[in-house]
């Protein structure tokens, strides 16, 4: 299975996958939505930032999901994951506000992260506000 990840791009952390310092992509979710029980070990994930075409792809080697999140199983998850997941010690606080009310979290592990040529995709059927694509092959959405 391949995914598309969307990532918000003022917070850097395409170069930090590719560097290795992110080495977990965590999507923090109000619901069981994307990519929750669609990610697998040995899936493929292709990130780019909002509005920017796909520049980066890694295999995934493990995938870790919680639920029934309160505020503080939220700073728990922050302070055992943040250095995997690209994020610095001191700004914990500032992703604990933004995800202290999320009820689910997805932990991606990542591998073998690698630059491809970039490319476009056909985000139709999606949603416009879609932030994690899954589909069988990548290819199927290429523009």
């Amino acid at each position: 299975m391949d995914h598309l990840a969307i990532m918000k791009k003022s917070w850097g952390l395409i170069p930090k996958i590719l560097n290795g310092t992110k080495n977990i992509e965590s999507r923090w979710l109000k619901n069981k939505s994307a990519p929750w029980d669609k990610v697998k070990a040995s899936d493929t994930v292709y990130f780019k930032n909002s509005g920017e075409l796909i520049v980066v792809k890694a295999k995934v080697s493990k995938v870790l999901q919680f639920d029934k999140l309160n505020p503080r199983r939220v700073e728990e998850l922050l302070n055992k994951f943040h250095r995997p997941d690209g994020i610095e010690k001191n700004k914990i606080d500032y992703y604990y506000k933004l995800f202290k009310d999320k009820k689910c979290c997805i932990l991606v592990f990542l591998k073998n992260p690698q630059k491809v040529k970039p490319f476009s995709i056909n985000k139709s059927g999606f949603g416009a506000m879609a932030a994690w694509l899954t589909v069988n092959n990548i290819n199927k959405i290429k523009i």
